[in-house]
């Protein structure tokens, strides 16, 4: 959880201080480092209802929690709990310092910018659906 706010703020401060919004820098082929703000949930969900967003970020956080305290002796549970809060952790920081979130992570076809705490959020997501969908076959 702390190395995924550690990193999260790191590269959000990096951003801010070196791409001016509006601008688009290459990194790599199809990914480009944009300085954008996000007032929604991961990826741009829920724009604009700041209340809803942190109402929305308390309850998943109260349930995730839950969840882990049930389950705190499941293998590898530790790690997506982790990412997950280390993630919602990250934005709400964005959003008591500025009010927003800084996204800067922007892939073609469309696809919103975003940053490693949603990147972490996502991936703990779907791990910790493997790691449900695992236990689920291993109790059968």
């Amino acid at each position: 959880m702390l190395a995924v706010v550690g990193l999260d703020q790191l590269t959000k401060r990096a951003v801010e201080r070196s791409v001016v919004p509006g601008e688009t820098h290459k990194l790599l082929p199809g990914i480009d480092l944009v300085n954008t703000r996000n007032r929604g949930v991961a990826f741009g969900f829920l724009p604009g209802s700041h209340l809803g967003v942190t109402i929305l970020i308390g309850v998943a956080l109260l349930v995730l929690l839950a969840y882990f305290a049930r389950h705190s002796a499941r293998r590898l549970i530790w790690l997506p709990t982790g990412m997950l809060m280390g993630g919602a952790i990250g934005n709400i920081v964005d959003r008591l310092r500025a009010g927003s979130v800084t996204d800067f992570v922007k892939l073609p076809l469309g696809w919103p910018p975003f940053n490693l705490a949603d990147a972490s959020i996502t991936l703990g997501i779907l791990l910790l659906l493997l790691l449900i969908e695992s236990a689920r076959h291993a109790d059968r």
